[in-house]
């Protein structure tokens, strides 16, 4: 059976490392019918924007994508492409794993925690007013008559933060079903409703409700501040996450480092019936064109993808192919070696070159 799947190369970096993570998975023997679209900064001249309809329409269509990193410009320019794309096409659950891999450098083993972000909702819905305008006035004069005891400055930019119900209904719904599908034992819904009582106090107050549904997985919960501390102390009591937006951002990137880096983090954004899988990082344009960039992040990526798919074999030899050639040390490149100027370390291609091989010849079985 032939998987139509909407291929989206991103830009900076973002090509070189797509094209390896397709050769790869070309190599599995899995049959893909690709649609290649662009989108990123790299097309803004030709198309005027970043993010054509024609993008949307194809993942719409094909019901799964995967793309390369895409650049978003720091304080001005264009929103994020990749926030865009989540929320027109409400992909409310960012799953990430944090996942050891013998042979990357860490302080840490034996690490395997899953982070569920909910994707669409929180400080992150993008709905901000900006310093000085008219717009900010208006509503710093309506919290204030709402709220007379709300203290806020002149000259502030003013972000909104929205958590619903149903939107924190959904995405814990779904870190559940992650678990049993996963074999997963526990769940921690982690928020800071001892401060934002109103928002947060929502989140935990949902989540609980939704964790009497699967009396078969353990709940409990967690103040983000500590779940931090938790993470760097004792990584290995947790399994499955679920977060708030900008929580599950943050600490996503807190658990790639425990287990070695952006590297090796992997995610996916999954909604009703359409999912998009790309690697935690983003696309280092400083390093375009180069063959430089470690791919592995988003050959994970691409791992998760043929498991959603239900290619179980495929994504199991895929795997363990990319954890032969992390603990070998000789086909990755220099971020992965212990001296990062060792010359012995191969380019993006070369680690997709030692991963066709390996697929190709059944070592990675």
């Amino acid at each position: 059976m032939s998987h139509r799947v909407t291929f989206i190369p991103g830009d900076g970096t973002g090509p070189e490392i797509a094209e390896a993570t397709k050769r790869v998975l070309d190599a599995t023997g899995v049959d893909f019918d690709w649609d290649v679209q662009e989108a990123g900064v790299d097309i803004m001249e030709t198309a005027g924007t970043p993010l054509p309809d024609s993008v949307l329409e194809s993942v719409r269509s094909t019901g799964i994508g995967i793309k390369g990193p895409i650049t978003t410009p720091v304080g001005h320019g264009f929103r994020s492409v990749n926030v865009a794309l989540r929320k027109e096409l409400d992909l409310y659950a960012c799953v990430r794993p944090c996942k050891s891999y013998p042979g990357v450098r860490s302080r840490f083993e034996d690490v395997d925690i899953v982070m569920v972000r909910e994707n669409t909702e929180d400080l992150y819905a993008g709905i901000e007013f900006e310093e000085g305008s008219e717009e900010a006035a208006k509503v710093q004069e309506l919290i204030e008559k709402l709220d007379p005891t709300a203290n806020i400055k002149d000259r502030a930019g003013i972000s909104i933060k929205p958590i619903s119900v149903p939107g924190t209904q959904r995405v814990v719904r779904f870190a559940f079903k992650y678990a049993q599908e996963n074999n997963r034992k526990k769940v921690t819904a982690v928020h800071k409703a001892n401060i934002m009582k109103y928002t947060d106090g929502l989140w935990l107050r949902v989540a609980e409700e939704v964790s009497k549904e699967f009396p078969d997985i353990e709940f409990e919960e967690r103040i983000v501040d500590n779940m931090c501390m938790q993470l760097i102390q004792k990584p290995e009591l947790y399994d499955v996450l679920v977060l708030p937006n900008l929580y599950g951002d943050i600490l996503s990137d807190l658990g790639a480092g425990i287990v070695g880096g952006l590297g090796v983090a992997p995610g996916a954004n999954i909604g009703d019936g359409v999912a998009l899988f790309e690697p935690t990082h983003g696309s280092a344009p400083k390093y375009t064109g180069q063959n430089k960039v470690n791919p592995m992040a988003m050959m994970l990526s691409g791992v998760m993808m043929l498991r959603y798919l239900k290619e179980t074999d495929a994504a199991d030899r895929m795997e363990a192919a990319i954890a032969e050639v992390i603990i070998e040390g000789k086909s990755v490149t220099y971020d992965m070696k212990e001296d990062r100027n060792d010359p012995t370390a191969v380019g993006t291609s070369g680690v997709a070159d030692a991963l066709v091989e390996k697929l190709q010849s059944g070592s990675g079985s």
